[in-house]
């Protein structure tokens, strides 16, 4: 029996479709995957100061075992005071220098302030430098603090440092109840080259390490004290809401984005203007730029007014111009730099 060819293929019109195959319900596990590397990007995208704090804890914690076993060699002699105050004050010193250089409100305050002194003392607000300077100093004493205190609870620095002073009232008060050679040798105790026995010698670099720990831990607690107070005294005298506050930390950190994005355009554009110019010797055509005014009331120190509610100065030059009215000023000391500690 014969099937013909209509009956073996049938009509196209009869013909079933492909099924459509849901990529999501085959892996379910990469829409997970996406949301929770969401999450996570931003955990740490609001958590990024604390992280940074952190990752700076560790750094100054490796560089300063690092010193310790590599650099640090107490001489244990007469200079023990000023090697062990240089180890211990030196890299603190190094480490305040470089919060100031790095400090972006730093060069914003002081750039031209030598050819126009009323940028930082504006009639009227003698006390607004000072009180930005201020900010900018505590901002800077972070990494310092964190290097003595770790510094100090390592205890090594110290022991060498005060093993060699001369005033009588450390020396009784770290020799207190023994023999005489630790009031002639306590500089050679770091080294253990002391004629005391081994338990004495030990007992008074453990006495030492001992006062380091304590004033480790006493700094720790009154740079914690200190911050929160500060913080908490901020906070109180803020003109603006908790949740304006982090909208404003918000702006601020997309406005410096778009404007580093934009300053690499516009960089490109004109460099290639120019060069292209150059070789083909022709005029060049007109490239919009800001003007030197704006560039200089762009800037300022942010101020905050509640009744304009500009969020950056470039915010309130854009929509009231380049005079800087004094309302804005009255109220810069209270406000600026308070969104970046939100």
């Amino acid at each position: 029996m014969f099937v013909s060819n209509e009956e073996r293929a049938p009509p196209l019109a009869t013909a079933t479709a492909a099924p459509q195959i849901n990529k999501q319900s085959l892996f379910p596990w990469c829409t997970f995957s996406m949301d929770a590397f969401q999450g996570i990007l931003k955990f740490f995208f609001n958590q990024k100061t604390v992280i940074g704090y952190s990752f700076m804890a560790l750094l100054t914690l490796g560089s300063e075992r690092l010193f310790s076993l590599v650099a640090f060699k107490c001489p244990c002699s007469t200079e023990n005071l000023v090697y062990g105050l240089v180890f211990l004050f030196a890299p603190a010193w190094v480490l305040l220098i470089l919060g100031f250089f790095l400090n972006s409100k730093f060069w914003r305050l002081f750039t031209g302030c030598c050819v126009n002194p009323r940028k930082i003392l504006a009639k009227g607000h003698s006390c607004r430098f000072a009180y930005v300077l201020g900010q900018i100093a505590l901002s800077s004493l972070v990494a310092p603090t964190m290097w003595l205190s770790v510094a100090l609870l390592n205890g090594t620095f110290y022991e060498c440092a005060m093993s060699g002073t001369k005033s009588s009232r450390l020396l009784g008060l770290i020799c207190k109840g023994k023999p005489q050679e630790c009031w002639d040798e306590l500089h050679k105790v770091s080294c253990g080259k002391t004629s005391m026995t081994p338990a004495d010698n030990e007992e008074v670099k453990l006495s030492l390490q001992a006062q380091s720990q304590i004033l480790g831990w006493f700094i720790i607690c009154s740079a914690s004290f200190f911050s929160l107070l500060t913080t908490c005294c901020a906070r109180c005298r803020s003109k603006v809401s908790y949740l304006q506050l982090n909208f404003w930390k918000t702006y601020a950190q997309k406005e410096k984005e778009q404007l580093e994005n934009t300053f690499l355009e516009y960089a490109n554009k004109l460099s290639e203007r120019n060069v292209k110019c150059f070789f083909e010797k022709k005029r060049p055509d007109v490239f919009p730029m800001p003007t030197f005014a704006a560039w200089e009331a762009a800037s300022r120190l942010h101020s905050f007014h509640q009744n304009q509610q500009h969020y950056s100065t470039l915010h309130r030059v854009v929509e009231d111009g380049l005079d800087l009215g004094p309302e804005d000023d009255e109220t810069t000391m209270v406000l600026v730099g308070t969104a970046h500690s939100v």
